[in-house]
């Protein structure tokens, strides 16, 4: 297990929750992403994540950068996993710790906030009735679009 990392297997959010907690630590919070299997009406039957390994592990790790530098004494960690994912399996998992609530929280959405602008992941969304990639674009499910 790495602070920062691209993997292709099941995560085990235990694992990074240990690496965040030290007796300095006083709140810990924790986001997993999950496959959904319906939004806004369209069924999703899988998804298929794909990153480009060396510079999202470093885009990751700017992200650990920045937190620390608006929230000194912050821990985090962050693993994306790629491959075929099922319902429900957890496709992002970020833990940040810190000595005090307020911290760790505010830590943990500027991590997933900044991982879903910086960080070279690509989604693959298959649907009952098609497929598509989904990424900066606004090309998703006719049902899906906004005004």
């Amino acid at each position: 297990m790495k602070q920062y990392e691209i993997v292709d297997t099941p995560i085990d959010i235990a694992a990074y929750h240990r690496y965040a907690v030290n007796r300095d630590q006083g709140a810990v919070c924790m986001f997993t992403g999950h496959v959904r299997e319906w939004t806004k009406g369209v069924r999703t039957v899988h998804l298929e994540y794909e990153a480009y390994k060396p510079m999202a592990e470093q885009q990751l790790a700017r992200i650990g950068d920045e937190i620390s530098e608006q929230w000194p004494g912050v821990i985090t960690t962050i693993v994306h996993r790629v491959g075929k994912l099922e319902i429900s399996d957890i496709a992002v998992a970020i833990v940040t710790s810190a000595p005090h609530r307020k911290d760790s929280y505010q830590a943990n959405e500027y991590a997933i906030e900044r991982l879903k602008e910086t960080v070279p992941v690509w989604k693959k969304e298959i649907w009952e009735d098609g497929e598509e990639w989904i990424g900066d674009s606004r090309r998703y499910h006719s049902s899906l679009k906004e005004d």
